[in-house]
């Protein structure tokens, strides 16, 4: 292995072992159910176990702190519809959450593990597709370094809720489709070396056919993922499977074939297809396993299915799921319940309204009579500042120049934050912040790229690299500066409560 490519994995990994120690180090602190691990912890530990999600007996979260986990409400044979849980989100991050239970225990450490993996793991991810898109280790170790540090990724990996998990497919999803642009490039550059290099004159025909291409269906099986996690991966499906086609038609132009469009739509979409909605419907089928193989699922007709033969079983499991996922689409766009810390989409760029995961006031054991211990679910915010900007700078250089990368940040950006415009202003629905989840990579990604561009390219004058790189180490040194003054408030440490009044950076933060 050469020595820029071992430095494009091993820079990569050391951020990537930062962000773990930072994670893991007392990963069960708050020793409590922390915001909504009152739902999903509980449910992950049914889905293990049962697999489908099951009522609790009042007071279960207590009971798991006392390590008692016999909180399941218990029904009559010929009841067990009353003891279903009706859940509103697919099982896959709950799954994922259940591994952690299964491995480590029913405790905060075991419910949050899964979480503090997919955030390490994301770390890596962003790492390595900003050092594909940038050809840049240094600035592929900053994107992993600034994600590692961000407040509300942080937060997010060490708790037991479903938006990391969201965000780490996202990502990968992403990912797996650069890789992919790449391999294509590639693929069609050897074809035109085949017929003599010639490339900018107008090749007639549409060009070759490119087969069946692993990274994306790799993309559409992480992408699906991110479907049974959320429901809210499917912007980005949708989102990311435009680009990729698009990139095509882009790769056959460059080639210089004389009609790229054309090519695409004969030589590309027909594989296309099958991988952005066969392979991803499919995987989010497979995330209701449980559910279909159990006689306990909310809605499941299992005994009347039964009862009437093999053919109406499976019919009746098919509609009875369909049902299952109309109900939770209604549930979904009819939320609109009040709730102390929610936000409009408008509002969370600039971290007006975080989330209080978890606060407790305890006395006398911090030196000092009055004291706090908080879990606030928010952004870093010179990182989340610094990401308008370059959001600003990418649409600028996008206008400018169309540069793949600067519309690819901006798609994915508008993909996961502008749907819920809609449904703020048309069904006043209850969101937060902690939905900007997947787009953190995204805003680092900006971050990257704008840097990118103060640095220069290679062989740029020497005063706008040494200027660029000075910009890019003094955001870096703020971001940590900044990451490490709010830590306290990030893991639930007990300090002073004028300690933890004075990181309310806003009034609205309280």
């Amino acid at each position: 292995m050469r020595g820029g490519a071992l430095w494009g994995w091993v820079g990569p990994l050391l951020v990537t072992a930062f962000a773990a120690i930072l994670r893991f180090t007392d990963l069960g602190r708050p020793r409590a159910v922390v915001f909504d691990e009152t739902y999903y912890a509980k449910d992950a530990f049914s889905l293990i176990t049962f697999g489908v999600e099951k009522v609790t007996v009042k007071d279960a979260d207590k009971m798991l702190l006392a390590g008692n986990t016999g909180i399941w409400q218990q029904c009559a044979p010929g009841e067990l519809d009353k003891c279903a849980s009706y859940v509103v989100h697919p099982p896959l991050g709950k799954w994922m959450i259940g591994v952690g239970e299964w491995l480590f225990g029913v405790t905060p450490f075991g419910w949050r593990v899964a979480a503090a993996v997919a955030g390490v793991v994301s770390v890596l991810i962003v790492a390595r597709v900003a050092r594909r898109m940038t050809r840049s280790t240094l600035l592929g170790c900053l994107a992993g370094l600034l994600l590692a540090v961000d407040g509300l990724h942080f937060v997010l990996s060490r708790t037991a809720l479903l938006d990391v998990f969201l965000m780490m497919w996202v990502l990968a999803g992403f990912a797996c489709l650069v890789a992919d642009r790449d391999w294509a490039r590639a693929r069609l550059a050897a074809w035109v070396e085949q017929r003599g290099g010639v490339t900018g004159a107008g090749l007639e025909g549409v060009g070759p056919s490119l087969g069946w291409r692993p990274w994306r269906i790799a993309a559409g099986v992480c992408l699906g993922a991110a479907c049974a996690v959320k429901w809210s991966g499917i912007f980005f499906l949708i989102a990311f499977g435009v680009m990729s086609l698009v990139w095509d038609a882009g790769a056959r132009r460059a080639a210089g074939l004389r009609t790229p469009y054309l090519g695409t739509a004969r030589m590309d979409l027909p594989r296309w297809l099958p991988a952005v909605s066969v392979v991803p419907a499919a995987v989010y089928v497979l995330s209701w396993t449980g559910w279909f193989v159990s006689a306990e699922g909310y809605g499941r007709n299992w005994d009347r299915g039964m009862s009437q033969g093999p053919v109406y079983f499976v019919f009746d499991s098919v509609r009875s799921w369909i049902d299952y996922q109309l109900m939770a689409l209604n549930f979904h766009t009819g939320l609109e319940q009040s709730h102390p810390y929610q936000s409009e989409p408008w509002q969370w760029p600039m971290l007006l309204r975080p989330v209080a995961f978890f606060y407790e006031g305890p006395k006398n054991v911090c030196g000092t009579e009055n004291c706090s211990q908080a879990v606030l679910g928010t952004g870093t915010p010179v990182i989340w500042f610094a990401a308008i900007l370059a959001l600003i700078a990418m649409i600028a250089w996008y206008v400018a120049t169309r540069d793949w990368r600067a519309g690819a940040v901006l798609l994915a950006y508008a993909a996961g934050w502008l749907p819920w415009f809609y449904y703020a202003i048309a069904d006043n629905r209850t969101m937060f912040l902690f939905y900007m989840a997947p787009l953190l990579p995204f805003m680092v990604l900006a971050i990257v790229l704008a840097a990118g561009l103060l640095i220069g390219p290679a062989g740029a004058p020497r005063e706008r690299t040494v200027v660029g790189t000075c910009l890019a180490g003094v955001l870096t040194l703020a971001a940590l500066w900044n990451f490490g003054y709010l830590y306290p408030i990030f893991v639930g440490e007990v300090i002073p409560y004028q300690e933890w009044y004075d990181r309310m950076l806003f009034r609205s933060w309280i």
